[in-house]
């Protein structure tokens, strides 16, 4: 996201036929509901489903937006809390996963093949943020980023931002910049140069530390009144920054996501 906010938003142009590896390519929804999910997000963000029977996971749709594809929703009967879990492209999954290890993470799901889709592991870094890493075959990630319904941000939530800025930038390559203030602390991360998240600093007592997937909109406020009206909560805002405005909320199964009105890179 850009700095600065222009009188009128004019969306980029942000179709995808490849990554650089280290930059966010993908996000996926684990929830107990998928078709209630679904039908949240479809009247929040105009989101059109494709069920994938031989997907990788049970009840696996991918979800469609302007025709091309930005994330998915999958059924977990785990248990678990409803969570949007990030993708990461990488060269090479075995490699990176065996890395994010020796860094002091944790990988929580081994290196393996989904289908001819690609290859998956998924690791949490030593702050405990869990993020999946992503080797791409015949399935890049998204085609379709940094426009209304697409993913335009990945937020790392944490109590321990040193650790977090370690990690990742062994990792990945990462860099970051300060862009907060004394009283609000925040850094924006960089993947070869161009703009790939953001890291904000919570308290230890805020809850696990947690990526963050934002979702570009064009009328933040009609987001707002519907998040409510379909059986979802706002968490935080609407709140004005200096790139544009944006919302934090839960969606009916209780999983967290923001929702970003403003310009965005292309």
């Amino acid at each position: 996201m850009r700095p600065g906010r222009p009188p009128a938003v004019r969306w980029p142009i942000g179709e995808r036929t490849s990554y650089r590896p280290g930059t966010f390519c993908w996000v996926e929804l684990a929830t107990p509901d998928p078709p209630g999910a679904l039908a949240f997000y479809r009247g929040l963000l105009g989101w059109e489903g494709d069920a994938m029977p031989a997907g990788p996971q049970p009840g696996y749709t991918m979800v469609r937006s302007a025709g091309r594809y930005v994330a998915a929703l999958h059924h977990d009967g785990r248990g678990t809390a409803p969570a949007w879990l990030s993708f990461v492209s990488v060269a090479d999954v075995d490699e990176a996963a065996e890395r994010a290890a020796g860094l002091g993470g944790l990988v929580v799901q081994g290196p393996a093949d989904v289908l001819d889709a690609g290859r998956l592991a998924v690791v949490a870094d030593p702050t405990g943020a869990q993020v999946a890493l992503w080797q791409p075959g015949r399935h890049i990630g998204a085609t379709l980023v940094n426009e209304p319904g697409a993913l335009c941000m990945n937020q790392l939530d944490t109590s321990d931002p040193d650790a977090a800025l370690g990690f990742y930038g062994e990792l990945f390559g990462w860099t970051a910049r300060s862009v907060g203030s004394a009283e609000e602390p925040y850094w924006s991360l960089f993947n070869a140069g161009s703009l790939n998240g953001g890291l904000r600093p919570v308290p230890p007592d805020a809850g696990p530390a947690r990526w963050l997937a934002y979702f570009a909109v064009a009328d933040l406020d009609a987001v707002v009144a519907g998040i409510g009206a379909a059986g979802g909560a706002v968490v935080a805002g609407p709140r004005a920054v200096p790139a544009g405005r944006f919302v934090v909320a839960t969606d009916p199964q209780g999983a967290a996501f923001a929702v970003f009105e403003g310009p965005v890179d292309p």
